[in-house]
């Protein structure tokens, strides 16, 4: 029987995160585990202390400075700031230096208990040793005509009970909530360069100024589906029709057949104002955006934004008729004579008889 095989490599999980570890020779920080998988820590406040961990000494991690490197915004780089102030990993200090200038002085901690221990050791160092009374030693008279040498009696040192150093509780800080502005929409204005006046007209015109609404301003509402004002089955089937020939001339737009029903009005009133089948195909497929992810909002949006105009009213025309009298034509809408026929007939109250 043959023995089993220890130096077999283990199998990688079937779930979960698998690690693929090189072995670094430079750019690399030790983190512990006591941030990294830190529960009292949000991922920002784990993420910022990583990078702090990984700066150089002097080196600034104010707010603002913090802020000009990372999307997040200051009160949020704050917030993260003040977690690990309250778990132990920052110490933020004022300190007076030359001039009355406040400087805050930042430490931070890669192990905190640690370092709470150390500086706990350090203040006992501080309070200094405590002095040992020394009994002197007593001379004993010997009553002996030759002198004998007594040893003196080694006097024993007087243990005093050394108090143990007491903890010091430090307070935590008290958050401070800051009050964050509620952002309002302003129109910001985009500066152009005015065109100079003598000369020939350049072949670009640069645009006149425009006002840039803040990604804060409120959006407009979306405008409704445009409907035939005169449906009818045939209409409704050219433009289903041409919905599911969309993707033979952009295959990026292929829809499902819950969408088709849904854009069908939409392409049928285009269709009833006059709109060519391929000019309405052109105008909702052209120059879609990379990567497009919703081609049925986007032909819904552009259907109902680049709606075209309704065409006129159609001007009736009056046909031709021929006058009972004279046989001349005119236009008239009914049968009969001409007006210089029905106007002799009124001078002469005789009926006008038909030219030769």
């Amino acid at each position: 029987m043959d023995t089993q095989q220890v130096s077999a490599p283990l199998r990688a999980p079937s779930a979960g995160v698998v690690h693929i570890n090189i072995r670094l020779t430079d750019g690399y920080t030790i983190i512990s585990n006591r941030l990294s998988q830190h529960r009292g820590l949000s991922l920002l406040a784990i993420g910022l202390g990583t990078h702090i961990q990984s700066l150089p000494d002097g080196r600034r991690v104010g707010v603002k400075a913090l802020a000009e490197v990372f999307p997040e915004s200051e009160t949020r780089i704050a917030a993260a700031l003040r977690e690990l102030e309250q778990h132990g990993f920052l110490r933020r200090t004022r300190e007076n230096v030359r001039g009355g200038k406040l400087v805050t002085s930042t430490v931070f901690y890669n192990h905190p208990d640690a370092a709470a221990r150390g500086r706990e050791r350090g203040r006992g160092r501080a309070a200094g040793p405590v002095p040992v009374r020394v009994a002197e030693p007593v001379r004993v008279p010997v009553p002996v005509a030759e002198p004998v040498r007594v040893p003196a009696p080694v006097a024993e040192p007087v243990r005093v009970p050394v108090p143990e150093p007491v903890p010091v509780p430090v307070p935590e800080p008290v958050p401070v909530r800051v009050p964050v502005p509620e952002p309002v929409p302003a129109l910001v204005p985009v500066p152009v360069e005015p065109a100079p006046s003598p000369g020939p007209v350049p072949a670009e015109v640069l645009p006149g100024p425009r006002l840039v609404p803040a990604p804060t301003a409120p959006r407009k509402p979306r405008l409704p589906l445009p409907v035939p004002q005169q449906p009818t089955e045939a209409l409704y089937a050219a433009a289903a029709d041409l919905l599911a020939g969309l993707p033979r001339a952009a295959p990026a737009f292929l829809l499902s057949e819950e969408d088709v029903r849904g854009l069908v009005p939409g392409v049928a009133a285009w269709l009833e104002r006059g709109a060519r089948p391929d000019a309405v195909r052109a105008a909702i497929t052209d120059d879609p955006p990379v990567p497009l992810r919703h081609p049925a909002k986007l032909l819904r949006h552009r259907l109902a934004a680049l709606l075209p105009s309704p065409l006129p009213a159609a001007v009736p025309v009056v046909p031709l008729q021929n006058c009972d009298d004279c046989d001349r034509a005119f236009r008239s809408s009914v049968q009969g004579c001409c007006q210089a026929c029905r106007d002799a007939r009124a001078d002469t109250g005789e009926p006008c008889l038909i030219s030769a």
